[in-house]
């Protein structure tokens, strides 16, 4: 079965640009930015830029496609960080509806001078982060997903009891997760091996149902096994290990996901086709 294996791209000159950019790699999914990810401005494609990419997409055979939320982005914040980010992911969300992007990947960034690292929140600040939550998705209604990413350190979503927390207490069909494969060894999780993959996939199975796995990021890590630093480095030049992709790539649990890389490149421009062929590479049927 031919594997769902793509990029983080560039939406420099439009986001239709980017679809070719991830095609010329030999992706055939994608992840974008709908604006700039350091800064609070918000996505407002206009109607040709919209059908442009429709149609590039559809011409290109990529799907799916998906957003990454601002870098900026913190749900845990019960201040001015906090309202913007709503009010940003608001937009992002419903700008994914009109462009048939399936969601976007967020990050839920962190308590302020808080234990953010401990596995149960305190209860005041736990609660204004959903409440965050359920407001983006009531305000941007539609069907795009909300797909909570996976920390590689002292933020929400580092501890897979947390992630699942969150997920249930937010309780909403249009929530999902991203695994990130750095950041779960930088957090100290094992999946080197189809046993330990297969024990980690039913702790996900039991707390909130295999189905809202969305999609995974695959990249290789600069880091030690549980440094908790988020270093992204290219696939098998790491720490990560190369099993780990290959195991993922071929379990039958995860080979149907989507897979997405966002390596620094084997030329340092970000990710490319060496990353994306030594991943086919691993395919084994």
């Amino acid at each position: 079965m031919k594997r769902k294996i793509g990029a983080h791209k560039s939406i420099a000159g439009g986001y239709d640009k980017a679809l070719k950019r991830v095609k010329e790699i030999g992706g055939n999914c994608l992840q974008i930015f709908s604006a700039s990810p350091r800064s609070w401005s918000k996505a407002e494609p206009m109607i040709k830029e919209i059908k442009d990419f429709k149609d590039k997409r559809k011409d290109l055979g990529i799907d799916p496609v998906y957003f990454h939320a601002s870098y900026l982005i913190n749900l845990a914040d019960t201040g001015r960080v906090g309202y913007l980010s709503k009010e940003n992911l608001v937009n992002e969300l419903r700008v994914a509806d009109k462009l048939g992007i399936k969601g976007s990947v967020v990050h839920l960034g962190s308590f302020k001078n808080k234990e953010e690292d401990k596995p149960v929140f305190l209860e005041e600040d736990y609660d204004s982060l959903i409440k965050n939550i359920r407001e983006v998705l009531d305000k941007s209604g539609g069907s795009s997903y909300f797909i909570i990413e996976n920390a590689a350190n002292r933020k929400v979503g580092r501890y897979l009891k947390g992630l699942m927390k969150v997920v249930k207490d937010v309780d909403d069909e249009r929530v999902r997760i991203c695994l990130d494969t750095c950041h779960l060894h930088a957090a100290g999780y094992d999946i080197s091996t189809e046993r330990a993959l297969g024990e980690f996939l039913e702790k996900i199975d039991e707390g909130i149902g295999l189905e809202k796995l969305e999609v995974w990021h695959l990249n290789d890590s600069k880091d030690n096994f549980g440094s908790l630093r988020d270093r992204h480095e290219n696939i098998g030049e790491g720490e990560v290990g190369k099993q780990v992709f290959e195991i993922l790539l071929n379990h039958s649990k995860t080979k149907n996901h989507p897979f997405i890389i966002e390596t620094p490149g084997f030329d340092d421009n970000g990710p490319d086709k060496k990353n994306i062929d030594v991943l086919k590479d691993m395919v084994s049927d």
